[in-house]
């Protein structure tokens, strides 16, 4: 099968340099510790899913010196094969897991630690009681540098899930069938396919029919689709943790002059930012390109959302391709080219397709997926 993303989250050399760059990034920001909690954060560094509970689970690095995990008694067992590349420190359900951590980094007063933003607030107010006098602050602006920045295994993988869920939507508009059903049925169609293309968990599908696909963040409801309504398909899933996300829109029936050109206005926009994509242009001007494609168009007021998000192990990351962004893209960056033009009351078109900025300009992990404008039954 093409595409079949090669890298596991068995792989050890990934996650020591990972954590090698960590280090590099906390020297270069003057960070002493990286406390991170279970989140999108530690499968990066750690390639360890861990579930959020009420029990810690903390991944300490130090600048200088070995990572540890602070982990539960009955967890233990899952971070058997990250021996090799952290400490692992388990705590009984009678002890002070935050106390743990203090013992750890002993000897470390003043020293200023940086929190990854998933951190519960309890734990951190009980990390503080345990340190006081330890400096805390957030650790996104480390990890921000490390995430944004995609490596070889992860834009692979991402590649994969792309590929998957273009093959699901072409199997969509060729074997579905969309009047008279619902939403909700429209969204358990997709991701059926989406599983059956081998993608391991349905993250989200925003199905908006007719007048509902005005609204970008539209609610899936049970609204019946007639003949004559526009639908917006937004929908993703996850390849060992990764995830895609594509938007089509399809129209029922014969499509009215005005949704083409609407439609037409948006497959130009999205080009265009596609166009722009390339290392060392700023993010803003990402958004710019493919608004002044629709306001040329007449469109600009119905234009009501930024232009990409970064996408990665959350479907929702660093960068954000928005005015005022000056970050220049850089190779390995991952994000969306997503324009939209909705109209209240009537109908709304978006199109969507995942980039990765390469050495001389960017590639879509969404290029099999059908982008010309579908008429369906």
């Amino acid at each position: 099968m093409a595409g079949s993303g090669s890298m596991a989250l068995n792989d050890n050399d990934v996650f020591l340099a990972r954590l090698a760059r960590a280090r590099e990034e906390m020297a270069r920001q003057d960070v002493d510790f990286l406390f991170i909690t279970p989140s999108s954060d530690m499968t990066y560094m750690l390639g360890y899913p861990a579930h959020e509970s009420e029990r810690l689970t903390l991944l300490g690095v130090p600048r200088e010196g070995e990572p540890f995990v602070v982990v539960p008694t009955l967890e233990a067992v899952r971070l058997e094969s990250r021996r090799d590349i952290v400490d692992v420190h388990r705590w009984e359900e009678t002890e002070s897991p935050t106390e743990l951590v203090a013992r750890l980094v002993e000897g470390a007063a003043g020293a200023r630690v940086g929190v990854s933003d998933r951190t519960w607030a309890v734990f951190l107010m009980r990390l503080q009681e345990a340190m006081p006098d330890t400096r805390f602050a957030s650790g996104n602006d480390v990890l921000r540098q490390l995430r944004m920045h995609k490596d070889a295994a992860e834009v692979e993988l991402m590649r994969t899930a792309g590929e998957r869920t273009d093959r699901a939507f072409n199997r969509f508009v060729v074997e579905e069938t969309v009047t008279g059903k619902t939403e909700h049925q429209i969204a358990d169609a997709i991701g059926r396919l989406m599983l059956e293309e081998g993608m391991q968990n349905v993250e989200f599908a925003i199905i908006g029919s007719g007048p509902n696909g005005a609204s970008p963040h539209h609610m899936t409801s049970d609204r019946v689709v007639q003949p004559g309504d526009a639908i917006v398909m937004d929908f993703g899933a996850s390849w060992q943790h990764y995830k895609s996300d594509i938007t089509r829109t399809v129209f029922v029936g014969e499509p009215t002059a005005k949704f083409r050109e609407v439609y037409e206005t948006v497959l130009a926009a999205n080009a265009a930012a596609h166009a722009a994509a390339k290392p060392g242009v700023a993010c803003q001007d990402i958004d710019k390109a493919a608004r002044d494609v629709i306001e040329a168009a007449g469109y600009g007021e119905y234009f009501i959302h930024r232009v990409g998000h970064g996408l990665g192990l959350d479907v929702h990351e660093e960068p954000y391709m928005v005015g005022g962004n000056t970050l220049p893209l850089a190779e390995g960056m991952v994000f969306s080219d997503e324009p939209g033009i909705y109209i209240p009351g009537e109908f709304g078109v978006r199109i969507e397709d995942i980039l990765v900025c390469t050495a001389d300009g960017a590639e879509s992990f969404n290029r099999t997926a059908r982008r010309d404008l579908i008429s369906m039954e």
